[in-house]
């Protein structure tokens, strides 16, 4: 049974399989192997809808850990925090509305959304990884 305390290395573990995910549905629909594109894409969607509550799990209940570092790397932190957040939010209504236009064979508009779905996606999972790194790991 995981215990509030380990909900921050899942959170860092399942960005990094949507990471893993998204990166690999991209490769796939590159190469035209849509049902397996589809899989990987839904995957990655479900990997990001468990470490959002996880996520919120662990911060109803534990609350924010402070970020120690001081100097550059408390700027670099910050930086790359803010932008994350910012960037969070967006992902959800963006990654909504590029499945639902996938899902309705609606495939013009759902590359046209997942051109900027993607890349602000997979910044906002690696960033998740890198923050988390720096509040557990450093």
């Amino acid at each position: 049974m995981l215990s509030l305390s380990d909900l921050p290395h899942l959170n860092a573990a399942l960005n990094s399989i949507a990471t893993i995910l998204l990166t690999t549905g991209y490769i796939l629909i590159r190469k035209r192997h849509f049902s397996q594109h589809k899989l990987c894409m839904l995957l990655a969607l479900a990997a990001s809808a468990l470490f959002l509550t996880s996520y919120v799990v662990y911060h109803v209940n534990v609350g924010s850990k402070p970020f120690i570092g001081n100097g550059s790397i408390r700027i670099f932190y910050f930086t790359i925090l803010i932008s994350h957040v910012a960037l969070a939010v967006l992902v959800l209504p963006l990654a909504l509305v590029t499945l639902s236009n996938a899902l309705r064979d609606r495939f013009s508009q759902h590359v046209a959304i997942a051109r900027w779905t993607l890349p602000i996606w997979l910044y906002v999972s690696v960033t998740g990884v890198i923050v988390y790194l720096m509040l557990y790991q450093i």
